[in-house]
């Protein structure tokens, strides 16, 4: 049998083994970010051209909706997609979750959000490395706050960098309540202490059958 310093070696060695291993893995998960991220970026451009066009014609206001989230390590960022929402609709609600049959979402964009299209303008983010392909969906600062006294540990989610989709996203769909966030933190927890290149190519597989979303707010 070993003699207890000779494992104490081996389970060093071991530990340092999956630290570099877990380094390189984000190193490369980066830099394909960056080349599938723009490739997807370009392929989808038929697509964003169209959502322009439905938007301008359909309501008055900025084709893009802007929105302070919280990134990775707590930094702020605005995060970018087609405003798919009436102008000023959380003027007298403040922050709210999105509802089943929203009566602040415009008609004609309906379809953006159920295809998710209205996410596209999120891949200049991937490609500018503010955000990953996949990763936990970054939440708003305010909510966040408000989530942190019930769950003390949802700040781990911003350990990684946030992503245009995720385990939660695939798994659970959308939460719309403190309460019904539990098992979307437990996915994005789940998420970060397994992250390897099966599990990333596992959701984004999972992300394509989620095209046609009837459950999307």
């Amino acid at each position: 049998m070993p003699e207890p310093i000779t494992l104490a070696a081996m389970g060093g060695g071991i530990g340092a083994l999956a630290y570099y291993a877990r380094r390189y893995f984000l190193i490369s998960k980066e830099v394909m970010d960056i080349i599938i991220g723009a490739v997807a970026l370009v392929l989808s451009l038929p697509v964003m051209a169209l959502c322009v066009v439905i938007i301008k014609l359909s309501s008055r206001g900025p084709v893009l909706f802007s929105q302070v989230r919280l990134g990775q390590h707590g930094r702020p960022f605005k995060i970018c997609k087609f405003r798919t929402m009436y102008l000023d609709a959380e003027e007298d609600t403040g922050a709210v979750w999105a509802k089943g049959n929203d009566p602040r979402i415009i008609a004609a964009c309906r379809w953006m959000r159920i295809s998710h299209m209205d996410e596209l303008p999120q891949l200049f983010q991937v490609v500018s490395g503010v955000m990953s392909l996949v990763g936990p969906r970054p939440e708003r600062p305010e909510i966040l706050a408000e989530l942190e006294k019930h769950y003390p540990n949802v700040r781990h989610r911003l350990d990684v960098k946030p992503g245009l989709t995720g385990l939660a996203q695939v798994r659970n769909g959308y939460d719309s309540s403190v309460e019904g966030f539990r098992h979307k933190l437990d996915s994005d927890l789940e998420y970060i202490n397994r992250m390897c290149w099966a599990v990333d190519l596992k959701i984004l597989a999972m992300t394509a059958t989620k095209l046609l979303d009837r459950k999307a707010r």
